[in-house]
């Protein structure tokens, strides 16, 4: 048996790789639903991709979509995909663990059954588990403290002081849908920013993005890093300093940059006020560290999350497949204990998560086939 983790936008490309060649699999879905997390995401979210790049594999997005998909449209999509290709997920099947069993299938362990597998790809996700700090002092602040994953918009937060802690992608939109909605937001950066704009000249940046990936990465981050000095500058005197190294530098080695949406603008214009890191949180401010101190009634910690993968693997298997950060270092490994393990949906790349999808799902269903042809 082959086995699928996760029903999200990875877990769906493996099946529909998958199904198209006519390979029998089963998914297991930790929740209700196909694209959990995409339904509980912020109102305004859209995808930062072009749609041309951002399908699926084996099925394009519907005509009358946006350029820049909707978050509900791309769960609308999703479900269409599992109807086109006939993938019904086995629900409120969260995975505890994975381990190789004494006859070498892999042992998968839900809280209600153990699965026995030939082969498993592992697709939940790098963003499966919120990343919450916790600040300096925060028992002590009387106003609201929350992670982006319970932000919906910014109108409970009109005419307020609303602190956004880090500058990712969620930060600097949540960010610029508070200043919509009428709140006054501040951004806490603590590191020299990454940005590049969404569109450049009118045009989108992916397909620019798609094409030099195909080059030497010195070429690629030379014309990134001229391309970024033409449209975003040296933004030092607006708090955001001056990265070390072009986006496309920074992303291989897993620090995604920021797609600029129209934050920047604001930053510029100052109605988004840059902060450095917090020393301390009080009952009604916060003490950064360059000494100011200013009043808020509300922080959203955009903090990020975590692959949460070491607790499903296990000591052993987690020192042997992920990186410092918690993440598996390759699609899949070539050790003949380890053989019929792979890991989808674990990279950022500046071409587009999704489109790298397809790419990798693609490599990964013909490993798939391959290891069933040498067992057979």
């Amino acid at each position: 048996m082959i086995l699928i983790i996760g029903a999200g936008p990875a877990g769906l490309a493996m099946a529909g790789q998958l199904a198209h060649r006519n390979v029998p699999f089963m998914v297991l879905e930790a929740s209700d639903y196909i694209g959990f997390s995409w339904r509980n995401h912020y109102d305004r979210l859209h995808l930062h991709t072009v749609k041309q790049y951002s399908a699926l594999p084996h099925l394009p997005f519907p005509e009358n979509y946006p350029t820049y998909v909707s978050r509900l449209e791309l769960v609308d999509y999703l479900e269409q995909y599992a109807e086109h290709f006939g993938i019904r997920p086995r629900f409120n099947q969260p995975v505890t663990g994975i381990r190789r069993g004494p006859a070498g299938q892999w042992l998968v362990q839900t809280p209600t059954d153990l699965f026995k597998a030939d082969q498993v790809i592992v697709a939940t996700g790098y963003n499966r588990i919120p990343n919450v700090p916790d600040l300096p002092g925060q028992r002590a602040f009387r106003g609201i403290i929350w992670h982006s994953r319970e932000y919906r918009n910014g109108a409970p937060f009109r005419d307020e002081n609303v602190l956004v802690v880090g500058m990712g992608n969620t930060g600097a939109e949540l960010a610029l849908d508070l200043l919509e909605h009428g709140a006054r937001p501040f951004i806490s950066v603590r590191r020299p920013i990454n940005i590049v704009k969404r569109d450049v000249l009118g045009k989108p940046a992916q397909p620019t993005a798609i094409f030099l990936s195909r080059f030497p990465n010195w070429f690629y981050d030379l014309v990134t890093g001229l391309s970024q000095q033409f449209t975003i500058g040296d933004l030092s005197k607006y708090g955001l300093g001056k990265p070390d190294h072009p986006a496309s530098f920074d992303t291989r080695r897993g620090r995604i940059p920021v797609i600029d949406l129209g934050t920047l603008d604001q930053i510029k214009a100052g109605q988004i006020t840059v902060v450095p890191g917090i020393e301390r949180v009080n009952a009604k401010t916060v003490t950064f560290t360059d000494a100011r101190e200013l009043p808020f009634d509300a922080i959203i910690l955009a903090t990020g999350y975590r692959p949460g993968l070491a607790p499903v693997l296990g000591d052993d298997l987690a020192a042997r497949i992920l990186n410092e950060k918690g993440y598996p270092r390759q699609l899949w490994f070539t050790t003949p204990d380890l053989r019929g393990l792979y890991f989808l949906g674990f990279t950022t790349p500046l071409t587009g998560i999704i489109y790298n999808l397809s790419i990798d799902s693609k490599k990964i269903a013909e490993a798939v086939i391959k290891n069933i042809s040498v067992s057979a």
